[in-house]
């Protein structure tokens, strides 16, 4: 997916701006709850989401003890089991495809300030449906320029990943289904192949390239979506090339 790495660079960027207002611990503590109280689980091994979520937590450096506390609450049933998955769908500058997932205990609330940042940006926010078929859950591994292509390719293929996509910048990306990022995640790590960033999210089967204006109101309208308290993941298929990256 060419400029998959270049994107995931800003998300990084705007992942670790996040961390610093604590809204990363909170998204995850969320999502720890909410994969347990949905499952009735609070067993990692056998609650696939609740792993992806603690795996998450502890990349970003946060405790066990948190953690605990977060699936208890799942087991709890407590208050936040009065607040709902909800995900909006449409389109953004240049017609960019674009998914918000968030938890909410008043969706008129959270659908009013979905749509005010896809109207103030140039957007329209869709109906259901209307975008997510462009879309494909899918585990990422991402490495960076200058890693070891045959080393990665080898170990991968021997890991069980789908595919290995070597990007325009020579970055790479092992890809995986959501059930066998686990296992492949691990396999890389025990070969010494860390990767820089991986998760599962929802990859875009093609991407849009944006022009610099198009760029500009595009990153403008990611960062009121994931500011929003309300926002869990925002995804799109935005290609901006690293020669517009470096003008905004």
């Amino acid at each position: 997916m060419a400029g998959h790495s270049k994107w995931a660079n800003i998300q990084h960027r705007k992942g670790a701006q996040d961390a610093k207002r604590g809204k990363i611990f909170t998204r995850l503590i969320r999502e720890i709850t909410i994969a347990t109280r949905m499952a009735g689980n609070g067993d990692p091994a056998s609650n696939p989401r609740l792993r992806l979520a603690m795996d998450k937590a502890l990349s970003n450096n946060m405790s066990k003890d948190t953690m605990e506390r977060a699936i208890k609450r799942g087991l709890g049933g407590d208050s936040d089991s009065a607040q709902e998955e909800i995900r909006y769908e449409g389109y953004g500058p240049g017609g960019v495809a674009v998914m918000v997932d968030c938890v909410t205990d008043n969706r008129n609330r959270t659908a009013g300030e979905v749509r005010h940042a896809f109207t103030k940006c140039g957007g329209n926010l869709g109906v259901s449906g209307s975008v997510a078929f462009q879309f494909t859950e899918t585990g990422v591994l991402s490495y960076p320029e200058g890693a070891d292509e045959d080393a990665i390719t080898d170990a991968a293929i021997e890991a069980g990943a789908d595919d290995i996509v070597v990007n325009d910048d020579t970055s790479i990306d092992v890809l995986t289904t959501p059930q066998n990022y686990a296992t492949v995640y691990n396999f890389m790590v025990e070969k010494g192949l860390e990767p820089e960033e991986s998760e599962v999210t929802m990859r875009a089967a093609n991407n849009v390239a944006l022009s610099l204006d198009d760029a500009k109101q595009m990153i403008k309208m990611l960062d009121m979506l994931e500011n929003l308290d309300d926002t869990q993941n925002v995804y799109s298929n935005a290609d901006i090339s690293s020669e517009i990256l470096s003008q905004l």
